[in-house]
């Protein structure tokens, strides 16, 4: 059964397993102290104007579990969407390592802004109460959305003016880049974010993710915060590998373009057809949508994917870079079948 479930379902693109391949060859120092995350660092750091530190992790929790440890205290609060990864689909991890209190705030599209933060920047050196910390976004959003780089900016803006940091969770930043044209650098680092989770998992690795500190006062702890996060791999190498494939020859922006360009196709499709409507605009890999709760079960027998709304019976159907013109016009065909 082929699956429009998750990116995170596709398999490894063969380039990266290639350097997986030859990166099995041999001995080399643990936890980093190897030539090929050097390599890997200094091609991160390429990516991005501003001074960083790259340090390689497992996954994406465990990246924004790092990232908001290291920018919070425990009487802190996190801002984010009430869609937001870290609210709905990380078990309570980063609320558990940081201590800190999760602030949902309800979004049409899963895009905070400074007018839906504007209610909650009270009771700033208030003991009784939580002080505003930090604030989590991601890139693209759980709904499928982009923000544009002037939309990070304004927020980034607004945060560090009332004093809070920003953690961008990029797991799908190449396809928010990719389908604005633009560098990674343009939709995250340069907008003004502290730090970012550079995604890879969803997009042809393995299993690799990279937090990238843009702000210097919290790189001096920030190798200590990815050990305590348990994310401090012993071989390091198989995950620093796989970025070099991943940004050599911007092996990442062929990869998010194709699942993008599927995503488009199923889009196109989808939307000439009378009982089919969108709850979102289709703006990266991601779809969400509704139609007849028998014509949906039916799918779900052929095709794997999630209900994201049950209640109103919203279902998401997700492209990878491995995803084929097959694969969707075989979907459209079945669909038109019904």
């Amino acid at each position: 059964m082929r699956s429009f479930a998750s990116d995170n379902n596709s398999g490894v693109h063969p380039l990266v397993m290639e350097a997986l391949m030859k990166a099995n060859n041999g001995h080399a120092v643990g936890y980093g102290d190897d030539p090929w995350t050097r390599e890997a660092i200094k091609m991160v750091k390429k990516q991005f104007a501003r001074s960083c530190e790259a340090l390689f992790v497992f996954n994406g929790t465990g990246s924004n579990t790092m990232a908001l440890q290291l920018m919070t205290r425990p009487y802190h609060i996190i801002f984010c969407a009430e869609t937001g990864h870290v609210a709905v689909d990380e078990c309570g991890a980063p609320s558990k390592a940081t201590g800190c209190f999760m602030r949902t705030i309800p979004t049409p599209d899963g895009k905070l802004t400074p007018e839906l933060l504007e209610p909650y920047m009270v009771n700033f050196g208030v003991e009784h109460h939580s002080q505003p910390g930090a604030i989590y976004i991601s890139q693209c959003t759980e709904l499928g959305t982009i923000y544009k780089p002037e939309e990070v900016r304004a927020l980034c803006d607004y945060a560090h003016a009332h004093g809070l940091l920003v953690h961008m969770d990029g797991a799908r930043i190449s396809n928010a880049a990719a389908a604005l044209g633009v560098s990674l650098d343009d939709v995250s680092g340069a907008c003004g974010v502290d730090t970012l989770t550079l995604g890879g998992t969803k997009n042809g690795l393995m299993g690799a993710e990279c937090v990238v500190i843009f702000n210097q006062d919290l790189v001096k702890e920030a190798r200590y915060a990815r050990k305590q996060s348990c994310q401090l791999a012993s071989k390091m190498r198989y995950l620093s590998c796989q970025f070099i494939a991943f940004l050599t020859d911007d092996l990442w922006l062929e990869c998010a373009t194709h699942a993008n360009r599927m995503a488009r196709k199923l889009y196109d499709a989808l939307q000439e057809m009378p009982d089919v409507k969108f709850t979102q605009p289709v703006e990266s890999n991601q779809l969400f949508f509704i139609m007849p709760k028998e014509k949906e079960e039916k799918l779900h027998e052929k095709y794997y994917f999630y209900y994201w709304n049950e209640a109103i019976g919203e279902m998401r159907l997700v492209t990878s870079w491995d995803t084929t013109e097959e694969d969707v016009n075989g979907l459209i065909e079945y669909l038109k079948s019904l």
